[in-house]
């Protein structure tokens, strides 16, 4: 099987996602791309593509679990990087409308290409600081969902994200090992910026020993005006 067709085995299999033909072609065409920008400028150290149908792809998907299955849902992407979690979601639920967030545009133009290459119309791609955005009305509070892969530790990224999803919303956090660990020394974080603790589910991919981790926060309250604090002051002061 090629790579995209064991991802699709792989999704329908361990998360009841069913690709078409079409999306299976979308996939291995991302591939393509993101290999051939990979040799101008530094997207990803991943470069096999069975590992990146997994480490990237499937890896994006098993956020699928914690969807609602709603038509429109406004999700944003915070430091999606090369696009990930972001571009592997619009291929997939091609009815979610998608913001791509980051502070490096020439990752930016990456996704921008790739998003016309592969006539992905449920993207758009946004340059900007979590901090700035987090303060600026039209995207304040404006998410349903609120997504980041490895960003920063979790005191300073739901800085960075809870204030972009609106009462009633939902943040995930895709972390690894120290999940757990990570979210009880947050709970005062979580509190002060309108979270509360939901869950934290274990995802296992196939091929990797370690499982990622799904931490999942719903938004209950507004977020405090105060916050976010502004760019630089959450990595260099997180919040207890």
């Amino acid at each position: 099987m090629t790579p995209g067709e064991t991802l699709a085995a792989n999704a329908a299999a361990l998360l009841g996602i069913n690709l078409s033909g079409e999306q299976v072609l979308q996939f291995e065409r991302l591939t393509q791309l993101l290999l051939a920008w990979n040799e101008r400028m530094n997207l990803t150290a991943i470069t096999d593509p069975e590992a990146i149908a997994i480490k990237h792809y499937l890896d994006a998907l098993t956020l699928c679990q914690l969807l609602p299955r709603v038509d429109g849902l406004r999700l944003i992407d915070v430091g999606t990087g090369a696009g990930f979690p972001g571009l592997p979601l619009a291929i997939a639920f091609p009815r979610l409308q998608l913001t791509l967030m980051d502070s490096t545009a020439k990752k930016l133009r990456f996704i921008d290409s790739a998003a016309e290459s592969l006539e992905l119309g449920n993207i758009r791609s946004l340059h900007a600081r979590a901090e700035d955005a987090g303060r600026d009305p039209d995207h304040r509070e404006a998410y349903d969902i609120v997504v980041a892969r490895a960003v920063a530790r979790l005191p300073v990224l739901l800085e960075y994200t809870l204030p972009l999803c609106q009462p009633g919303g939902r943040v995930i956090a895709m972390k690894g090992a120290t999940a757990v660990k990570d979210a009880s020394a947050a709970s005062e974080a979580i509190a002060a910026l309108g979270g509360k603790l939901f869950a934290i589910k274990e995802a296992r991919l196939p091929t990797l020993d370690d499982p990622r981790y799904l931490v999942v926060i719903d938004k209950i309250n507004p977020t405090p005006l105060r916050y976010p604090r502004r760019a630089g002051l959450p990595a260099r002061q997180p919040l207890p």
